[in-house]
């Protein structure tokens, strides 16, 4: 599973320092970033993080602004400095090299006069595939066609770790075939809610008017829109899918195709993967169960309406301006609230980045990583590691059985820093100059083809889940590893320049995070070995579950727009994450600080424990649209940025005595409501 973190970045104009033991000046907290008129008791958020927000508008390119998005554009500066150069450069590449891969598929990225003339053009073949279909059972050739192609369709398909056999992959299926971004969007009965499927009917009508490829298009939005609802109707929520048990479903491939015998899935299969396909993990089964009925309930003729408008919505951004342009309005202005399109130097540094992120990951890592910073965040992994065994250790409410267990699944912990030691060979790519469409389905292809070669092999532990430069990291329940990419890895989010403190409440948090999610509501269910099996005792698994219950409710209770709550449930596995990490990370500061103090521990009148707090809050400094912030509310499993900040700290008697917060402030959670789990 990939765990999103959004990163610490601060625009440090007037510098603090304090003084560690090596005499060094080390960076501190900026007081810029401060507004002081709030009281860090009462919301530390607009405390610690206000005059960064003030500061800090949102660009009209965006839907929100925050320490994240900016380090993220920092990466895209470096990225694109080493594109213009490969493109600027007069060497000759040979075929196929990194090189020649990079500069040809960032030149026809730029090519907008060639994407201009083509228009439409691009995606006809894929058109004239749908037309030919004689009937629905016969679908089995073309979903496969568009898997391998690249192309989202009715259903979910991918190869991954066998989540009960951790020595081995398999493939999974699951729902499908939506166009906005959730469930939700098609069932809730709120105006809003209404008003957007209202937008999103007149958005495929403006697409489907600009193809002047149709005969008639009356009634094309309604039609799609009334497909898409039904497909959300027997489809999970994203809360319902968050249990692994559930969506963990073994089918042997005889009983597959006979329960779901409206397509000839043995067609689609043999076109899909060249080794045989035995058993399969069926995420949603009553998605399939109830698929055969909708699929008879509308004609052929618009299913293939249905299909082509997938094609060409998924393709509009690399197709002619004025595709472009309605695309970005709905899926941009409409969903997210971004007023302008981002120039399109920026989109194709970005499509590079997309396509072949791992080869332009190499070029990266030789100019923007340290080793030495490999080193130390390597001590800290180990530092919280040992906090985190320390703490389970003494847990008052579990007992010594499964805390054995516990902490030999935090032994068992892998980790990866950096960048991967194989990288992906895109080498056989049919990459060529003015040709954007044709070179992202070749890409598409190899990486399809990569992807089903895992069947049968075994599993590559070197295998990475981001490339380098991802500002990001994530815990991987079936490996049992926490991965920190090179792009996390920078100032000011963490530097050695930085001040302890600071360092421990950004990046040091995000480890712990990580770490702790082998131990959320959901990586819990997984043992050491990365298999989903319950190694728990009944008794402890109740006591856990009753505490993960409060935090849930915790954040049931906040309102982040008008009658605009956050789901608790959904959210539960990352405020488990936040809480935790930051208790460890806490905790491993202080122990280096007791074996080793420094000089100076006071800094503008902060100690370092605030310090640490401050660190926490700056990585969640952001701006946001109302339209973002309710996109997100339904499709984040993370909370927002300001309550990442409040919910974790509400509950940390180490935050309320760092800043004297006394029993009435509004940081700290009520006895009965208290959480308090690692």
């Amino acid at each position: 599973m990939k765990i999103n973190v959004y990163l610490l970045i601060g625009v440090f104009v007037s510098l603090s320092f304090v003084y560690l033991k090596d005499n060094q000046p080390k960076k501190g907290y900026d007081s810029l970033n401060l507004d002081q008129s709030v009281l860090p008791c009462d919301n530390f958020y607009q405390f610690s993080v206000g005059g960064w927000m003030k500061n800090n508008p949102i660009p009209n390119t965006e839907s929100r602004w925050g320490a994240f998005n900016i380090l993220q554009k920092e990466n895209e500066k470096k990225l694109k400095t080493i594109l213009d150069k490969l493109l600027n450069d007069d060497a000759k590449y040979s075929k196929g090299s990194d090189e020649q891969l990079l500069k040809a598929f960032y030149q026809s990225a730029l090519d907008t006069q060639t994407t201009n003339q083509l228009g439409l053009k691009p995606i006809l073949n894929e058109w004239k595939k749908i037309d030919v279909l004689r009937n629905i059972k016969d679908i089995g050739v073309l979903l496969a066609n568009q898997k391998q192609r690249g192309f989202g369709n009715l259903f979910g398909f991918y190869v991954s770790i066998d989540a009960k056999n951790s020595q081995r992959n398999i493939v999974y299926m699951g729902q499908g075939g939506l166009s906005l971004p959730d469930v939700d969007y098609y069932t809730k009965e709120d105006e809003k809610s209404k008003n957007i499927r209202k937008e999103y009917v007149n958005h495929i009508q403006n697409m489907f008017a600009l193809t002047k490829e149709t005969k008639s298009i009356e009634g094309y939005g309604n039609l799609i829109l009334n497909i898409e609802t039904d497909l959300a109707k027997i489809s999970m929520t994203r809360t319902e899918r968050r249990d692994p048990v559930k969506t963990y479903n073994l089918y042997q491939y005889n009983q597959f195709v006979k329960d779901f015998d409206y397509i000839d899935w043995g067609i689609f299969f043999k076109t899909v993967s060249q080794t045989s396909i035995n058993e399969m993990v069926i995420s949603q089964p009553q998605f399939f169960e109830k698929l055969g009925g909708l699929l008879k309930k509308y004609t052929l003729n618009d299913w293939k309406t249905y299909m082509k408008w997938h094609v060409l919505s998924s393709k509009a951004g690399i197709l002619s301006k004025d595709f472009q342009n309605e695309s970005f309005r709905f899926n941009s202005t409409v969903l997210k609230g971004t007023t302008q399109m981002k120039p399109i130097s920026e989109r194709s540094v970005n499509m590079v980045n997309a396509y072949l992120g791992e080869t332009l990951g190499k070029a990266f890592v030789k100019q923007h990583f340290s080793e030495a910073s490999k080193k130390e965040v390597s001590q800290m992994v180990e530092n919280l590691r040992a906090v985190f065994k320390e703490r389970i250790q003494n847990l008052d409410w579990m007992n010594d059985s499964t805390k054995a267990k516990a902490i030999a699944k935090l032994d068992a912990f892998t980790y990866k820093i950096g960048y991967t030691e194989k990288w992906k060979d895109y080498s056989k790519a049919k990459i060529e100059y003015n040709k954007l469409y044709d070179n992202i389905i070749s890409i598409s292809e190899i990486s399809f083809g990569m992807m089903m070669s895992k069947l049968g092999k075994p599993i590559d532990k070197t295998e990475w889940g981001m490339t380098p430069q991802t500002v990001n990291a994530y815990y991987n329940s079936s490996r049992n590893e926490i991965v920190f990419p090179a792009g996390i890895l920078q100032a000011p989010f963490y530097s050695p320049d930085a001040d302890d403190a600071l360092n421990y409440g950004g990046i040091g948090a995000v480890i712990g995070h990580e770490f702790s999610h082998g131990f959320d509501d959901k990586g819990s269910k997984y043992d050491k070995d990365g298999n989903l099996k319950n190694w728990w005792s009944s008794e402890d698994r109740v006591k856990f579950e009753q505490k993960t219950k409060k935090i849930v409710e915790q954040f049931n209770r906040f309102e982040v727009l008008d009658s605009v709550f956050i789901n608790g449930s959904m959210t539960q596995g990352e405020n488990i994450a936040d809480f935790a990490g930051l208790t460890l990370s806490y905790y491993a500061l202080k122990k280096q600080y007791q074996q080793s103090p420094p000089n100076g521990i006071e800094l503008d009148g902060f100690t370092w424990q605030q310090r640490f707090f401050l660190g926490w809050s700056l990585v969640w400094a952001q701006n946001i649209s109302e339209k973002e912030l309710r996109n997100r509310i339904i499709t984040d499993p993370h909370s927002p940025g300001m309550y990442r900040v409040l919910g974790p700290l509400s509950n940390m008697p180490e935050f309320w005595e760092a800043f004297s917060c006394d029993n009435e402030t509004k940081m700290k959670a009520k006895p009965n409501e208290l959480v308090n789990i690692w």
